[in-house]
């Protein structure tokens, strides 16, 4: 036990999937902050694992950090761990972690379990770049903007299970019916499954199935293609139905379709 602070992964969903140093960790450390200590203690108490455990969130992020670095000082060790996978992946800690480097003090990750990593695994790809963007935003244009920024590559987010239909049917009217996705459910757990198709076959398959949890889901990289004068006016009026400008349209076209700018204004202008 060298650190003073350790960042401890845990499992996504099967309690097997500890490592051996991080329960080594748990049961070392003096105090473990965890976003929700009811969700902890179910691993903790599986593993007969004692240490102190207090609540550290979003909302209380801060106050927590002043009370960690004051146990450091005090010659205590703390570990900090999410309700599933590797803390600060989509989940709180950043101001944490700040303050910690802003005060010296040691820290030091015990990698496990981590969804994007394991969701990655299962999937067919070219090459190894991604783009992960954490969860997507709610509106339709934050969507759209932040996806076609990723769109040159392969583009990897979270989606919680009462949006994730809306969300794909704004992929298909943004990018596309033809548009590659795959989705993950129950990573790790009795139900895991990742569905991999165009868009249009994936909304179909989990309209008629119950989701739970969070899901993972990519993006696939859009292979570039000619369109035609009409096919680039029909998405041009749906980018400006949509509340985009035609300066934004005329970008978000010509990134997605590699077409040429003054082309698509042209048309726009039509």
């Amino acid at each position: 036990m060298s650190a003073q602070f350790y960042i401890v992964a845990t499992p996504i969903g099967n309690l097997g999937d500890i490592t051996l140093r991080a329960l080594e960790v748990l049961k070392s450390v003096d105090y473990i902050a965890c976003e929700d200590t009811r969700v902890t203690r179910v691993l903790l108490e599986k593993y007969n694992i004692t240490s102190k455990v207090f609540d550290c969130h979003k909302f209380n992020e801060k106050e927590r950090s002043e009370k960690i670095i004051s146990l450091i000082k005090s010659g205590k060790t703390v570990a900090l761990v999410s309700d599933a996978g590797t803390p600060l992946i989509s989940d709180p800690g950043s101001v944490l972690i700040k303050e910690l480097h802003k005060n010296n003090i040691t820290i030091t990750s015990i990698p496990g379990a981590c969804a994007i990593t394991a969701f990655l695994s299962m999937l067919p790809r070219e090459n190894e770049e991604f783009a992960f963007i954490g969860f997507i935003p709610r509106s339709k244009k934050e969507q759209t903007e932040i996806l076609t920024k990723c769109s040159h590559t392969n583009c990897i987010f979270y989606e919680s299970p009462n949006r994730l239909i809306a969300t794909l049917k704004n992929i298909s009217d943004s990018f596309g019916t033809d548009s590659q996705i795959a989705v993950a459910r129950e990573l790790t757990k009795m139900y895991e499954e990742v569905k991999i198709g165009n868009v249009s076959e994936i909304i179909d398959y989990f309209e008629t199935h119950t989701l739970k949890g969070e899901l993972a889901v990519m993006l696939f990289k859009k292979e570039l293609k000619n369109e035609s004068d009409e096919e680039l006016i029909n998405k041009i009026k749906l980018l400006k139905e949509e509340g985009f400008s035609i300066k934004d349209a005329v970008k978000i076209i010509s990134v997605l379709y590699g077409e040429n700018k003054n082309k698509i204004y042209k048309l726009a202008m039509k």
